[in-house]
């Protein structure tokens, strides 16, 4: 089976830059977190500017409250944050406001734990992922570099050019196919839900590791557009009883709170098993994962299993796209 959890380094690249082949993933990975904070940058100066008071009392928790409200993180996981906060104040007995940030790290990073996951493949061949998104939101951009993360990994790949409602995506989905040097089912004015079948029917006569529909950008109030991926999604049972395998949604963090209500909406069309969350650069909505988190755990009481955060993203390079993991998101947001 694959992990996805980092990229794989071939020794020859290693050779190539000088650099110990075990060393190479923890510069990649500290990399990223440097853009990852650069991109979280503006989220965070507007919590972090609470903490530079010199007490703590009623008025910095209502900063605070102010500050993550305006991130976006909702109401829910606003008042579960501070109280928290509250609790690791009182039991650390901490008296320092700068103090305070690391002991809000420590809770933002504990409540979005549950959303970390590592996408695996391997199990079923082809392993078959679905991935709905608005119009927008960097989807078929996601499934390009998706792709790359897949082929680093040693998986081989087949992209389906399902998303035939707008004109461009097939030409982009096979420009990224192209860059990846994989191959891509496409058919001009087709179907998607027929692409979708003929796309899993090549990738097992291929051998393929996997299948990546790219389906069309809906808005969650289109419901005769939102049918037609229930439709695609039953063609592809029907293709392969045991999948899809994996469904996925590409939000926009931009969105705040308007993410979440896509997220809510597309699981109950589809049955959601996964995330990827774009453009958290320049964005200073980026609590909103704290609400995901916090929507995660309702539905997680409910006896249904959390959705997940595989990847997140902040640009448009190619390895701009990675796993989470909540401590670092959480580290990388208060600085």
């Amino acid at each position: 089976m694959f992990s996805l959890f980092k990229k794989k380094i071939t020794d020859q690249t290693a050779a190539q830059t000088g650099l110990d082949a075990a060393a190479t993933p923890e510069r990649a990975r500290a990399s990223w977190m440097a853009r990852l904070g650069q991109g979280l940058r503006r989220t965070g100066q507007s919590i972090s500017t609470v903490f530079t008071g010199t007490k703590i009392d009623d008025g910095l928790y209502e900063e605070l409250e102010t500050a993550l409200l305006m991130a976006d993180a909702g109401v829910q996981a606003t008042e579960y944050l501070l109280t928290d906060l509250k609790k690791r104040v009182k039991d650390t007995g901490t008296t320092d406001p700068s103090a305070v940030k690391a002991l809000l790290a420590a809770s933002i990073a504990l409540l979005l734990k549950p959303l970390e996951k590592t996408l695996t493949i391997g199990a079923h061949k082809p392993t078959i992922i679905m991935v709905a998104g608005v119009n927008g939101a960097g989807k078929t951009t996601s499934i390009g570099k998706l792709t790359r993360h897949l082929s680093d990994s040693g998986a081989s790949v087949l992209l389906a050019a399902a998303d035939t409602f707008r004109a461009a995506a097939r030409e982009q989905l096979a420009i990224w196919a192209t860059r990846n040097t994989v191959e891509i089912v496409s058919q001009e004015g087709g179907d998607p839900a027929s692409v979708s079948f003929d796309a899993v029917t090549a990738g097992r006569a291929r051998g393929k590791d996997v299948v990546l529909v790219d389906t069309a950008g809906r808005l969650p109030t289109q419901l005769h557009l939102m049918e037609e991926l229930r439709k695609i999604k039953r063609v592809l049972q029907k293709a392969e009883p045991t999948g899809p395998h994996e469904v996925l949604l590409v939000i926009d963090g931009n969105t705040g709170q308007n993410a979440l209500a896509q997220v809510k909406a597309f699981d109950e069309v589809l049955g959601l098993t996964g995330l990827i969350v774009t453009k958290l650069d320049g964005t200073a909505k980026g609590g909103v994962l704290a609400a995901i988190a916090l929507w995660g755990q309702s539905r997680a009481a409910a006896g249904a299993a959390t959705v997940p955060v595989y990847f997140i993203g902040v640009g448009e390079a190619v390895d701009d796209l990675e796993t989470f993991n909540a401590q670092e998101f959480a580290d990388a947001l208060l600085g």
